[in-house]
């Protein structure tokens, strides 16, 4: 893991107390748990032990850890393709996770979701979504229903920049501003779109101005900063909560690897790259970290503790069994026998 090259200064270290260090070294474990599961992930799906493609959010890891701190287990939340982390920061099991991958029965989903569809209603995970921006209109439809039935919580969606040229990122927007939804719209903004740059087919300003002509409130963030990312959301959500109405969190952030764990990014030179992992959000605020006096040795641990918690999570799915094949066809639609009541 590279260290930092800008050194963190600001309100963050001016203003640092045992509450914001405690805060910090638990994003710092967010964040160590999401990289070491997502590489072990892609390691997993090149072995051929993980079974179609894994999208990973390496890089992106403090957008899911400084967004997902400032929620409530009731909160909703949907994600992406490359939903991993988002899934792991709301607080579902990672064991569970891992074997959802491997298509195992002890997954979420029985081994039927894997890693684009994992959902953990649990701790309000309504989805990943292999589609691009689909999960958008899920995330406002399901803040209408807590507006609707008078219930506590937002919803939140993320989403990349790739989303934001599409239909449903649009009508949501004007529906949740024009019905006044508690729904937080996140755009991890790692400036591609699959493998297309998107300042190559996106006009105008960005997602924050979209929003902004929608009625939506909107702030921008720089998303390789946890703390940034944990203080823009906090003040966001609590708008959100205040006046039950959208906000907008756009994030820059970086995507250290391809689109998928087998995308060699032969789009990028190597010197962007190596400029992209300047910015690793874990050695920015590990870089934090020791300035605030944590030692190194503490920082290593919570590294080591990620990576064995994952490794005994690959070895319990490589052993799990599979869902018997009459269950193949179960659970997958709804044929009037009240599961969805």
């Amino acid at each position: 893991m590279s260290e930092a090259t800008v050194q963190p200064t600001g309100p963050v270290l001016e203003g640092a107390n045992d509450a914001m260090l405690a805060r910090l070294i638990a994003h710092q474990r967010t964040m160590a748990r999401i990289r070491a599961f997502e590489e072990a992930a892609a390691e997993a799906a090149a072995a051929g032990e993980v079974l179609g493609l894994v999208h990973p959010s390496i890089g992106q890891e403090a957008v899911a850890a400084g967004v997902c701190a400032n929620l409530e287990r009731h909160d909703l939340v949907t994600s992406t393709h490359r939903g991993h982390g988002h899934t792991l920061a709301k607080g579902a099991d990672l064991a569970a996770t891992m074997a959802e991958l491997f298509g195992k029965a002890s997954g979420f989903c029985k081994g039927k979701g894997g890693s684009m569809h994992i959902a953990d209603f649990s701790v309000g995970m309504l989805g990943a979504n292999g589609v691009v921006a689909a999960g958008i209109p899920i995330a406002v439809g399901a803040a209408q229903a807590l507006k609707l039935r008078r219930l506590p919580g937002v919803a939140v969606t993320f989403f990349g920049d790739g989303a934001t040229n599409r239909g449903p990122f649009f009508e949501s927007l004007n529906w949740a501003a024009l019905f006044r939804l508690p729904v937080l719209f996140v755009c991890e903004d790692n400036g591609f779109g699959s493998t297309t740059r998107n300042e190559a087919v996106s006009a105008g300003p960005g997602p924050a101005a979209r929003a902004e002509a929608c009625g939506v409130p909107a702030r921008t963030v720089d998303g390789s900063d946890v703390a940034a990312v944990d203080e823009a959301a906090a003040a966001l959500l609590a708008e959100i909560r205040a006046s039950g109405s959208p906000r907008l969190l756009h994030a820059r952030t970086h995507r250290f690897l391809g689109h998928t764990s087998i995308d060699a990014q032969g789009y990028r030179s190597a010197d962007e790259l190596a400029a992209c992992r300047k910015s690793d959000p874990i050695a920015f605020n590990a870089a934090r970290l020791r300035a605030l006096g944590c030692a190194d040795a503490e920082i290593s641990a919570i590294a080591a503790a990620a990576g064995g918690e994952v490794a005994a999570a690959v070895a319990a799915a490589r052993a799990a069994p599979h869902a018997p094949s009459h269950e193949a066809f179960a659970d997958i639609q709804d044929i009037g026998g009240g599961l969805w009541r």
